[in-house]
This record gives structure tokens, C-alpha cells and sequence, in this order.
């Protein structure tokens, strides 16, 4: 996904708006002045986005590790650049370790990341099936409500509303899949 909008400024909009925030706010629970924050934040999307056509997602790894490796060098650089008196007032190690300001970092980047491909997915999936399929889909899945109601809203079978929302379960896992870097679903698949 990265790499065929890595060219986009819509895309460059989109992850700033995802990550841009949290980063801010996790330089500033690590000590950081609001200017330092913004200056660190933004040198670790501007790092992130450079290589972003090259980022490979590994299933085995997690994503929020190799942004907390981003975030670890441009903190280092930025109490490098400011000197002694930087490094003395935040201990890069120690605040990257401390496990409730990396856990609530890594809880927020896990999460936005998380979202952002399943609503991309489920945006491509509707596009991809029947109306009435993601009607039936929508309603039992996202609205939660019972089979009769469905069956009966959609003036369709109940059990073939459970097969819609299967079969669309199934096929936003496997864009959520291809947009990690795994397998994805046949193009003109429809439900």
C-alpha cells in the first residue's frame, strides 16, 4: 500500500494525519518542550516517509517496532544536535524503555494503524460487492443487529444474510492481507 502511494500527497495528508499527533504527544510525555516535540515528530514521519516505498511489512514483526526504531535515532539525533545540556534533560534509552509512555505510544500508533486498514479495506470490499450483500454485511456485523431483523429489512433469507456477512469478512481479511504484503484476493471478485 505504501509503496504504490508513496507519490501521493493525499497519502502524505492521510499518515500525517494517522501518526502525526501521536508522535507529538508521546516526545511530549518523554519531557519535550511543544517545539522540540514538533521538531522530533516531524523529523520521524519525514524518516518513515523516505523509506516508505522500500518498507516491506514482515507478518513476523510488528510495525509499531520499526517506528519505535525511528523514533528512538531521531530522538538521539536531537540530543546529539542539541548537546550536553539536551542529553542530560531526556535519557533517550531510558524514556524509550520506560514501559508506560513506549506502551501508550506503541497502544496509539497499533491502533491508528490497525484502523486505517480496515476502513481502506472495507472501502474496497464495498466497492466490490452487491449492495444488499454489504447491507446485509453492515447490519449484522457493524450495527449488530439480529438475523430475523436483517432477513426481514433486506427482504432477504436470514441465512443468506450470514453468508453475505461471511463472505464479506472474508474478503476485507484478505485486503487487509494484501495491503500488509501478503496474498490477496482475486481482482473481480464479487459477492
Amino acid at each position: 500500500m505504501l509503496r504504490e502511494e508513496h507519490e501521493s500527497s493525499g497519502a502524505w495528508e492521510e499518515f500525517v494525519r494517522i501518526y502525526g499527533n501521536q508522535v507529538i504527544r508521546w516526545c511530549r510525555g518523554c519531557g519535550l518542550q511543544d517545539a522540540d516535540a514538533a521538531d522530533v515528530s516531524q523529523d520521524v514521519l519525514i524518516r518513515f516517509w523516505k523509506h516508505a516505498a522500500r518498507f516491506t511489512y514482515d507478518p513476523s514483526r510488528r510495525f509499531r517496532s520499526y517506528l519505535r526504531q525511528i523514533v528512538r535515532a531521531a530522538l538521539a539525533d536531537w540530543s546529539e544536535r542539541r548537546g550536553p545540556q539536551a542529553r542530560a534533560s531526556i535519557d533517550v534509552g531510558g524514556v524509550l524503555e520506560s514501559l508506560p509512555a513506549r506502551e501508550e505510544l506503541i497502544a496509539r500508533i497499533e491502533e491508528a494503524y490497525d484502523t486505517e486498514l480496515l476502513d481502506l479495506a472495507m472501502r474496497e470490499v464495498k466497492g466490490r460487492v452487491k449492495p444488499h450483500t454489504w447491507q446485509a454485511f453492515h447490519m449484522l456485523a457493524i450495527e449488530r443487529l439480529p438475523g430475523e431483523e436483517v432477513a426481514r429489512r433486506l427482504a432477504m433469507d436470514a441465512n443468506l444474510a450470514y453468508v453475505a456477512r461471511r463472505n464479506v469478512q472474508r474478503m476485507i481479511r484478505e485486503v487487509i492481507g494484501r495491503l500488509e504484503g501478503g496474498p490477496g484476493p482475486k481482482r473481480g471478485e464479487s459477492s
